[in-house]
């Protein structure tokens, strides 16, 4: 098959809308890049992982704190607000491995850095990676 956005435009459009509301709300641009690239790396999805590890780049951040990504939790690259969205990100995305798929400690922590608007739009954000995401693993979309 090819490109699913290819196939239904429209589908595509809705989600970019989507995100576009999660990014006019929410925190640090670094932020949202982050949560794409962690969100694509647990879901195996090439295409998103190879995109938004490029965006961090272009972004300026350095190439160490992209390759850290993966193992945040050992980095000292990334701040408390940044590993805050990064544990709430990893929960959110895999909500069936656990019976608290959001535990309170990650929901608290998430919710003492960032104001209501900017968690709602960090939750939008990650459920739009997580859509993309779901596009484009069943078809194998190369990165």
């Amino acid at each position: 098959m090819s490109s699913i956005a290819t196939l239904m435009p429209e589908a595509l459009k809705a989600l970019i809308a989507f995100s576009a509301a999660a990014r006019d709300e929410g925190g640090p641009e670094a932020t949202a890049y982050l949560v794409r690239l962690r969100a694509s790396q647990i879901n195996g999805c090439s295409v998103c992982t190879e995109m938004h590890a490029r965006e961090l780049q272009r972004a300026g951040d350095p190439v160490e704190r992209v390759f850290a990504v993966a193992a945040w939790r050992e980095s000292s690259h990334f701040t408390p607000a940044e590993r805050a969205a990064l544990a709430l990100t990893e929960a959110a995305t895999r909500l069936a491995d656990r019976p608290d798929a959001v535990p309170d400690d990650v929901w608290d922590e998430a919710a003492r850095h960032y104001g209501e608007r900017a968690l709602a739009a960090l939750i939008v954000e990650i459920a739009t990676i997580n859509a993309f995401n779901r596009l484009s693993v069943p078809i194998r979309q190369p990165a």
